[in-house]
């Protein structure tokens, strides 16, 4: 700042301005404007340009820039004072660089409509551009910019010297002038006529008389370089004041093209100094004064530059006139070179490249009074710890000493301070946070980058931090101290400083910086007192106001050195860490943290070493050389202080004085209730933007200051004996002072809360409620609205502001079409705050009274998190206010503020927390909502609440009794968390609800309205224990419950729940809990078995847990044994149908569920006595069901279900079922099972002869046990006999398909392990391989092994077997284990006459049937022979075989077909030989039975 300067304004930066997106246009060039390349070029731009035209009425803000770096392109940016901040800009690339120099104006040529306004560039090739500009959204789909839309002429063609070059350049509507090295001025009708008109171009010369006829160019006296050129306009005319390079400085009528003043400054200004550049400002009002300025630059010392103030005087009589004033006003600039100078009424505004500084204008140049006005880079510089090296480091070192108890909270808690700095307003740039993290190397677009929320920026710049931390192996505050210092060099190079913005009807003043745009506003009373010179203080009137006399200001200005002196050991650093605890859910409360740096200042940091090392990059020696810098600080404060206050005491004479100047001075930093009465709605736009940033940098200031006084207060206290502050000044102190302070920083607290938290971002599904409830101006739209939430400039304050107009208060001046100037924002920053902590007219009491109101705006809005957070920060508050005093007001205040609290932690559940942050919530809200309702005046205050809060609406009202009032208010309650699907706390809800029942209803109240009191105590408990019991279910409390349906006094609602508790348990795979001792079913198990049975018959049979199996399992679990074999049953009846309807007869699946029920019936009846073992039909098993729950639909007959079951089996509708019958079915269904597994469908009809059938065909797919199966289980006696025939000849057949040796037998059986009288019934089946047995060899075995198995029950087998074998082929040669079987008769030593059927003689005589001669005549000689060597003494037996199987009829055919075959020549010789030793053999025998015979007769004699 300048030296000697009054601070007397801030830069505040316009929300939006870092964020702009830019459409590119590139400017296409005519291939006939040839640049003319002779040396005559225009200078490359060498700094960077940027101004601002405001043009109409309400004015609209035009503003370009051109970077030095992109000297081909031109941004271009439309504003507007009542809209918001342009999302979107246009950015023109030319051919060739441009001159540093753009004119924008209204277009008032043609197509105004069309295109308003007109673009005029020259580049530096000497092509001047006009470009007719649209409106920015034409262009959004355009790269290219219109052809015709575009005029371009190479104005160096119309320069008669071509060796000039061109030097300046200015324009006005429908002209541009330039200038050129050779002191020459031209002026093209650019826009107006063609460039090949006559009077396109004319050139502004001295004489235009006989020269001109003769082609002689004369200029009069030569005339050096132009300079600059600028164009004024005074009474319609237009002028051109020309500054040439020697001072001369001539004025031109641009209408007549003649000069009207010429003068040479050079003699009034400083020797050895060049002019450079010139600005022209508007005439003083009511004057003919025009005010000049020209900048001057030393020749030897270029960093030397000067700025004089010159006044021309006109008068317009007979004719124009200009003259000059002697008098110069000379402003030197000290330091910094000059970028833009703008002259007002009454100032001059020059900005250099590091300050802005101003001059009054007046016509005493000996009091010219100067202003310096604050840049936003000294505030940067300070929340980023740049303005000092140490003080990021106190931050840790102050951390550390605060919570040394708790060291695993000190990083999270400084990264916390360290972030927040950053995200601050003003602070946040979006180009500069992309840079930054860029070189961080983190790979995130710029558009993406602008599309986070500020939750999604956290998380970017925490895990890019916690990155560096654990790659470099360097300590968290050393990366957040280089994060910062990169971040601020960013910050710099993306808004340097271009240029000044100046509106001249508003006097509104502005910056124009590279990647951002702000306005200036005046300084509040209290930044003149803090920032300001101690002679300010005293000229405050304000301030002066509240002392009697000079020596309490002189007071006070000592006092405010030592706060301000003592505020700079600590003051900055500890403040951040005191506001964060006051934000965040700190350990340690605020008192603490003023205790222990006030500890801090006594005795010094509590620090170890390693946290020292840390913060100083492990410097052993820096480590010393800071704590004994340290020490010696601290030491020296405390002398100074000391010194200080024993001086002000002795000023003073009393403390008591200096305490009441103290307490005056807090009552200056109380916001003020301002009564407004506007009506006006209040709009977005750029003015609300700045007041909203004004309003955090004076709360800022206001905090900081009340907290500099709470420190100085604290540590005064704790030196009171060294300055002899009496007992009773320490209570005023304690009692008075400190809990005002402690009011007062709550309140900016709030403030600053309100202006530096960012919005949250809107949730969709209620987002149309929150876009009606705001009064937002027809230009922003339900999109872009929902973009500006979540972002970081997009703040709670806006909100507010935005919400003033609907609540009354006008700030039409808010929404005025220019832009505010510096005192007008003050005026509206004091509004706004007055509204925020006073409300309405200053209605509120107190502001804990007033943050409800404001909690209920920012839920209205979607700000659940900040309503929240607002309301905590006022608990906090307003417990340390009633530390000593119930906290519950008799207004109901605290109770309307926890069912506020409940309804903003219920909405934050829905807008998708993680499971940990949720269950938090909901018990929070839980706990805030049972408080409400039992808090002083709590039915009064909530009843009375309106519906157009934006909270839930509770919906009754009247209820005077405690007992009434909480029985709806509990209901209600559990409603909304209902709603929510919260059922931990609907279910609470519920079960209050009910403990007030009963109080409610005997005091009945007659003037309660809209609730339930009508209805009765059974109906109300049983409606709630129905909640009770839905909650529980949700919650998977299934124990709780059912506790819920026993305990339900309504029937009707218990039985209801009880249905829908098994349809949930089923649903949930949870139905099993009924077969365990965990739920009493005392007294409801015949209902919960009604129940299953309903769900059974009514669910897919497929689908699992299946609840017959269930049901089973039930009635097992209460050993009802019959019953759960009739369930079991029922469940193989519903396979049966069930595959019978879907046409799915054969599925073996379906078939094997079938046989495991049947099998678990068979096992249950089992357990049953005998006499008892049976269950009802399937007709009367399901009367339990019908006669609870009748079906809709009509019944079938037994007949008809007989139709639909395909003929099932005709047992299934007798009166009673018993074991053999379900043996039977599963024997049938094992068959059928068994068949399915080999592709086959076949179902029990019941028609005669179908287990015949079965049989056949179990046969012929190779299921020869199960075929044996079914014989034995349903035929007997001669019936079983007949079948095994069957069935045997049916397997002797299939032995005939393959002629092989049948000698071969395999030793393994395939055989049931139960004999004829055991049949497998208690279990599945045996499963046997579904591929039919083909193996040639095998079907040998199987026959032989079901013969030998059979044979002893049925004797004819054997014959049965070797008849149908000789039957189908009677060549074959029968297997010798066949023979055998024959043969084993010889050896039975039974007496009597008859043997086995299966004997020799059986054998005999089917060789003998079926002509094999051979077989028959070498069995019978076996035999003869067998018999013949018996030992003699054994006559008895030796003579039955003889009876049994020698038939000689036999024997006499066998005889005769070998005499027949002889007789016909068929095997002479084999049979004769036969026949031979047929008769030699029967001969022996019959000699050997007439010895024999004889012997007997012999014997018995």
């Amino acid at each position: 700042m300048g030296t000697g300067s009054t601070l007397a304004s801030k830069e505040v930066p316009i929300v939006g301005s870092d964020a702009v997106r830019w459409i590119d246009l590139s400017v296409p060039s005519s291939s006939n404007i040839a640049a003319v390349d002779d040396g005559g070029a225009a200078p490359l731009t060498t700094d960077d340009r940027a101004s601002c035209f405001v043009i109409g009425d309400p004015p609209t803000y035009l503003i370009w820039r051109i970077h030095k770096a992109q000297p081909h392109s031109l941004e271009l940016l439309e504003l507007a004072a009542s809209k918001e901040f342009p999302r979107v800009g246009l950015r023109f690339t030319f051919p060739d660089a441009l001159c540093p120099f753009a004119f924008i104006c209204k277009n008032e040529i043609s197509g105004a409509s069309r295109v308003p306004y007109l673009l005029y560039v020259l580049t530096v090739s000497g092509v001047a551009y006009l470009l007719k500009i649209r409106n920015v959204s034409v262009y959004a789909s355009v790269s290219v910019f219109p052809v015709d839309e575009l005029l371009e002429v190479n104005v160096r063609g119309y320069i008669p010297n071509h060796a000039a070059t061109i030097t300046a350049v200015t324009a006005t509507v429908g002209g541009l002038v330039v200038g050129t090295s050779d002191g020459s001025v031209f002026c093209f009708q650019l826009g107006v006529l063609d460039s090949s008109a006559p009077g396109f171009m004319h050139e502004l010369r001295d004489d235009a008389g006989i020269s001109r006829l003769w082609g002689l160019i004369s200029r009069g006296k030569m005339v050096g370089t132009v300079q600059e050129l600028a164009i004024l306009e005074l009474h319609e005319k237009k002028f051109v004041f020309v500054l040439h390079l020697d001072g001369t400085l001539r004025i031109w009528d641009l209408a007549s093209h003649s000069r009207v003043f010429s003068n040479n400054m050079g003699t009034m200004a400083m020797a050895g100094a060049t002019f450079v550049r010139l600005w022209v400002g508007q005439p003083y009002p009511d004057s003919s004064v025009i005010p000049l300025a020209v900048l001057y630059r030393d020749t030897l010392d270029e960093s030397l530059e000067m700025i004089s103030l010159y006044s021309v005087l006109f008068n317009f009589g007979d004719r124009i006139v200009f003259s000059m004033e002697p008098s110069v006003q000379n402003i030197p600039l000290e330091e910094g070179r000059c970028l833009d100078v703008k002259l007002t009424l009454d100032k001059i505004w020059i900005l250099k490249d590091d300050e802005l500084v101003s001059h009054t204008l007046s016509t005493n140049i000996d009091e010219v009074e100067a202003f310096s006005h604050a840049l936003q880079e000294e505030f940067v510089a300070d929340q980023l710890f740049q303005s000092s090296e140490h003080l990021a480091d106190e931050i840790l070192q102050i951390t550390h000493s605060i919570f040394s108890s708790s060291k695993d909270d000190i990083l999270p808690f400084v990264s916390s301070i360290f972030l927040r700095r950053l995200l601050l307003p003003g602070v946040h740039h979006n180009a500069t946070l992309y840079a930054t993290l860029v070189e961080y190397s983190r790979h995130l677009g710029e558009s993406e980058l602008q599309t986070l929320t500020t939750d999604g920026l956290k998380k970017e710049i925490l895990s890019l931090i916690e990155h560096e931390v654990g790659s470099e192996k360097v300590s968290l505050l050393h990366c957040w101290k280089c994060f910062f210092t990169r971040y601020f060099h960013n910050w710099c190079k993306n808004n340097a400083l271009y240029g000044l913005l100046v509106d001249s009807s508003s006097d509104a003043v502005g910056l124009i910086r590279k990647k951002s745009i702000s306005l200036f506003r005046s300084l509040e009373d209290i930044e003149r007192i803090v920032e300001g010179s101690s002679d300010e203080v005293s000229e405050l009137t304000g301030l002066v106001d509240i002392f009697d006399d000079d020596l309490e200001c002189e007071i006070l200005i000592e006092l405010l050195r030592c706060v301000i002196s003592f505020s700079q050991q600590l003051g900055k650093t500890a403040s951040s860490i005191f506001y964060e605890s006051l934000l965040t859910t700190s350990l340690i409360s605020s008192e603490d943290i003023v205790c222990y740096i006030v500890k801090i200042l006594e005795t010094g940091y509590c620090m170890s070493g390693p946290v020292l090392q840390t913060s100083t990059s492990g410097n052993h020696i820096v480590v010393l050389e800071k704590e004994l810098a340290d020490h010696k600080s601290l030491r020296k404060l405390s002398v100074d202080m000391f010194l200080s206050l024993q001086g002000l005491h002795k000023k003073a004479s009393e403390w008591g004085r200096i305490l009441k100047v103290i307490e005056g001075f807090l009552k200056f930093l109380v916001p003020q209730k301002v009564i407004q009465n506007f009506n006006t709605e209040v709009s977005s736009n750029i003015n609300s933007s700045v007041i909203v940033h004004t309003t955090y940098q004076i709360a800022k200031v206001m905090f900081e200051s009340a907290w500099d006084f709470l420190l100085f207060l604290s540590y005064l206290v704790d030196i009171s004996g060294q300055v002899h502050l009496s007992h009773d000044d320490i209570n005023k102190v304690q009692l008075e002072l400190v809990p005002m302070l402690q009011e007062i920083i709550f309140e900016w607290l709030i403030i600053i809360f309100f202006t530096i938290t960012p919005s949250a971002p809107a949730v969709t599904e209620d987002f149309n409620s929150k876009l009606s409830s705001l009064q937002i101006d027809n230009n922003m739209g339900k999109q872009l609205w929902n973009e500006k939430l979540g972002r970081c400039d997009f703040t709670l304050a806006f909100i507010f502001l935005l919400n003033v107009g609907s609540s009354s208060i006008d700030h039409s001046h808010v929404s005025s079409e220019h832009f505010s100037n510096v005192q007008s924002f003050i005026n509206k920053t004091r509004d706004f705050i007055s509204w925020i902590i006073w409300g309405q007219a200053g209605g509120s009491s107190t502001f804990l009274s007033r943050s409800i109101d404001l909690a209920f705006i920012l839920f209205k809005h979607g700000q659940y998190g900040a309503a929240e957070q607002l309301l905590m920060i006022a608990e906090a508050h307003l417990l340390k206010e009633k530390t000593s005093q119930s906290i519950q007001d008799d207004d109901g205040g605290w109770c309307i503020r926890h069912h506020l609290l409940g309804c903003c932690l219920l909405a934050q559940v829905q807008c998708g927390l993680h499971a940990t942050q949720k269950d938090k919530k909901v018990s929070e809200a839980i706990r805030c909502f049972f408080r409400s309702s039992s808090g002083n005046g709590a039915s009064e205050a909530l009843q009375s609440l309106s519906d157009d809060l934006g909270i839930p609406y509770l919906g009754f009202s009247g209820c005077t009794s405690i007992a009434a009032w909480k029985l709806q208010y509990y209901q209600w309650a559990m409603q909304l968390f209902e709603r929510y699907s919260i059922s931990e706390g609907a279910c609470q809800f519920a079960l209050a609800a009910l403990e007030q029942v009963d109080e409610a209803l005997y005091m009945k109240d007659d003037k309660c309205t809209n609730n339930s009191v009508n209805e009765s105590v059974t109906t109300i408990k049983g409606r709630l224990w129905a909640n009770v019991f839905i909650f529980a279910l949700d919650l998977g409390r299934f124990y709780d419950a059912y506790c819920a349906i026993i305990s339900n006094p309504d029937e009707e609602s218990k039985y209801i729940c009880l249905r829908r508790f098994i349809i949930v348990l089923y649903e949930q795979g949870a139905i099993k809990i009924l077969c365990s001792d965990k739920l009493p079913l005392i007294g409801l198990v015949e209902k919960v078995e009604q129940e299953l049975v309903w769900k059974a018959d009514r669910s897919d049979i497929s689908v699992k847990p299946n609840l017959y199996k269930l049901l089973y399992a039930f009635q097992l679990h209460r050993h009802n044994w019959r019953q759960a074999a009739s369930y079991m049953y029922m469940y193989s009846a519903r396979l049966r149908t069930e595959a019978a309807l879907k046409d799915c007869v054969g599925s073996s699946l379906m078939l094997q569920e079938r046989l495991n029920a049947l099998s678990a019936a068979v096992n249950a009846l089992h357990l049953v006595h005998p006499a008892y073992a049976w269950i009802d039909s399937l007709a009367e098993g399901s009367s339990i069901v019908n006669e609870h729950y009748p079906s809709k639909k009509a019944k079938r007959t037994p007949d008809e279900h007989s139709a639909a079951d395909n003929d099932a089996e005709p047992q299934g509708w007798q009166s009673s079922i018993d074991i053999e019958k379900l043996e039977n079915e599963f024997v049938l269904t094992s068959a059928e099972y068994m068949l399915s597994l080999v592709n086959i469908k076949w179902t029990f009809s019941g028609k005669h002869g179908a287990l015949s059938d079965l049989a056949d065909l179990l046969v012929q797919n190779s299921l020869y046990d199960m075929a044996f199966t079914i014989l034995f289980r349903f035929f007997k006696g001669s019936g079983l006999k007949r079948e095994l025939e069957r069935v045997l000849s049916a397997i002797s057949l299939k032995c005939c398909l393959d002629k092989v040796e049948s000698t071969w037998v395999e030793e393994h059986s395939h055989l049931l392990n139960s004999s004829k009288h055991e049949m497998v019934v208690h279990g599945s089946p045996v499963t046997v391989s579904s591929t039919p047995q083909t193996d040639r060899n095998s079907r040998w075995a199987t026959l032989k092994l079901y013969l030998e198995k059979y044979k002893e029950l049925h004797g004819r087998l054997p014959i049965i077997v070797a008849e149908t074998l000789l039957r189908s082929d009677p060549k074959i040669e029968l297997p010798l284990w066949l023979v055998q079987l024959f043969k084993e008769g010889q050896k039975e030593r039974s007496w009597g006459m008859t043997g086995r059927e299966s004997n020799p003689a059986s054998l005999f005589q089917l060789y003998v049937s079926y002509d094999r001669y051979a077989e028959a005549t070498y069995l019978l000689l076996e035999c003869i022979d067998s018999f013949a060597s018996m030992r003699p003494a054994d006559i008895i037996r030796r003579k039955r075989p003889l009876a049994v199987w020698f038939p000689y009829t036999t024997i006499e055919r066998l005889l005769y077909q070998l005499e027949e075959l002889i007789r016909m020549g068929h095997m002479v010789d084999h049979c004769d030989k036969l026949k031979k030793m047929l008769h030699g053999s029967l001969q022996n025998h019959l000699k050997m039975l007439k010895v024999d015979s004889d012997d007997a007769v012999s014997v018995s004699s």
